[in-house]
């Protein structure tokens, strides 16, 4: 592994999958059989935090369900993309469109699909609860599980390491 502190001031955007990531990998079934997924109220407030500092930040998810666009809408996240099968496409388009540049992403995934964008990005990173094969590309793994506050682990680091963490910026 490289030098994680070094990594994170390097991290200017970000990434994240849904399922296994911002949530757990249980996914209840509603009686109508519409999936519903859990998300983490410390995971949501460091997204809302970060998106309000100006950092680009993403969601990729090959899952399609209107209350996780409702969710992360209202946290303020502006690129969400749900139902991707293939995820590396649609992530050079955001790269594209937003002129961040792959090295200076962290992108946070927990399995197979999203492997090719994770060697894609600068800094990979991953929940504890990940694929081996994906914890094998990781420049650093989350104590945390995914839903359970490994987005906010991240994100934490990131914005402790540029200055900008709740205490230190906003209050």
């Amino acid at each position: 592994m490289s030098n994680f502190k070094e990594d994170l001031m390097k991290v200017k955007a970000f990434v994240f999958d849904v399922d296994g990531v911002l949530s757990s990998q249980m996914i209840p079934m509603h009686p109508s059989g519409e999936p519903m997924r859990t998300a983490n109220i410390k995971d949501g407030f460091a997204l809302q935090l970060t998106v309000k500092l100006g950092y680009p930040v993403a969601i990729i998810s090959g899952g399609n369900t209107h209350a996780v666009q409702k969710r992360y809408e209202g946290l303020g996240v502006k690129h969400i993309y749900l139902g991707i099968s293939k995820k590396l496409p649609c992530f050079e388009e955001w790269l594209e469109e937003t002129g961040v540049n792959a090295d200076e992403v962290m992108y946070m995934g927990d399995d197979l699909p999203d492997y090719p964008v994770m060697k894609r990005v600068g800094v990979p990173v991953c929940p504890s609860d990940a694929v081996e094969e994906i914890k094998s590309l990781c420049k650093y793994i989350s104590d945390k599980k995914g839903g359970e506050g490994a987005v906010r682990d991240v994100m934490e680091q990131v914005l402790r390491a540029h200055g900008k963490w709740a205490l230190d910026y906003i209050w």
